[in-house]
């Protein structure tokens, strides 16, 4: 049986309403897609093993796309840690054991660059996984994340199975969480920015010293990236950083990072806040700098084509829509 992907492929999104799962819906519908399973948090509760396994029994996805996490930034990462390793850890358990048990031909398992050590080299390469301590504000994620690449490559070993770990740098765009106690630093820096403009103020806090760098995706571009490995044929799955010899572990970034003092000035040009950043020094910074090594996907053929300017324009006039 053939275990490429197809127009008429049943494909199952794992988190469709979450702002990577949305972009990847779009892009998919776009390319003409039209078998897609979703199921919102209400349809179908995937920290529930039996309720996981009743969904694959009768709808048999062919293809899965596992973008359903707990996320958060600092503060969430810090206030619920049992929260983000537990149910992170059943949804990734839940569903990627019922892919390998329905007959599920390839699985795309998404994580996050917070798997890397905290003072990783840089730019960061799949294989440093594993290699140093990781950042404390975000141990309990990091592992369950970990542990979801460990499963892929323990089934891909023992049952042939074609499944993959893709580590996204930071998303932002379109369905992104604006909330400020869970949300990232690019979306919570927006609303503070919007906000303080709307409301005439003279400055804005920004939690840390502004010095550690980080790097952002746009969801459109994360989207095409995993459309694009999902479609790889099996002859480029069986390649040397993909094979059941080596971790399934592809790294998916634009190459290129920035202080979040840039970033906090690129979002005040952006909004049109006119007054001062105030950095508080009393909040923690996290690890210093997280920049992906994303040869691997070039050599596939996919390079991000989002700069961050323009990605941030669109997604701030999506927030002010929403806002309406």
């Amino acid at each position: 049986m053939s275990k490429e992907l197809h127009k008429n492929s049943r494909i199952y999104v794992a988190g469709h309403k979450g702002l990577v799962g949305s972009a990847i819906v779009r892009k998919l519908q776009t390319e003409g897609f039209d078998n897609l399973l979703l199921r919102t948090h209400q349809e179908l509760e995937l920290t529930d093993q039996n309720a996981v396994k009743e969904f694959f029994e009768t709808e048999k996805p062919e293809f899965v796309i596992l973008a359903a996490a707990r996320v958060g930034g600092i503060y969430a990462n810090n206030t619920y840690p049992a929260d983000f390793i537990f149910q992170n850890i059943a949804i990734q358990t839940n569903v990627i054991h019922e892919a390998k048990v329905s007959g599920v031909k390839r699985l795309l398992f998404l994580g996050s660059s917070c798997i890397y050590p905290r003072d990783c080299p840089q730019p960061m390469k799949e294989e440093y996984l594993l290699s140093g301590p990781l950042e404390a504000t975000n141990r309990p994620y990091a592992i369950a994340k970990i542990s979801g690449i460990e499963m892929c490559w323990s089934y891909n070993r023992q049952y042939d199975t074609q499944y993959m770990a893709v580590m996204p740098t930071n998303v932002y765009g379109p369905e992104d969480n604006y909330d400020l106690q869970t949300s990232h630093v690019l979306p919570a820096l927006i609303r503070k920015f919007h906000e303080a403009k709307v409301k005439n103020e003279s400055s804005v806090n920004v939690w840390g010293t502004g010095e550690p760098r980080r790097e952002f995706i746009h969801s459109k571009d994360l989207a095409d990236a995993c459309i694009h490995l999902l479609s790889q044929t099996e002859d480029i799955l069986k390649s040397s950083f993909l094979n059941s010899d080596s971790v399934p572990l592809i790294n998916i970034g634009c190459g290129t990072d920035q202080t979040i003092s840039e970033l906090a000035y690129i979002i005040k040009n952006v909004t049109g806040f006119e007054g001062d950043i105030r950095w508080d020094t009393s909040k923690p910074d996290g690890t210093p700098q997280k920049l992906l090594d994303v040869s691997r996907m070039s050599e596939l053929g996919w390079d991000a084509k989002i700069n961050l300017d323009d990605g941030i324009a669109l997604t701030y006039e999506n927030y002010v829509l929403s806002l309406k």
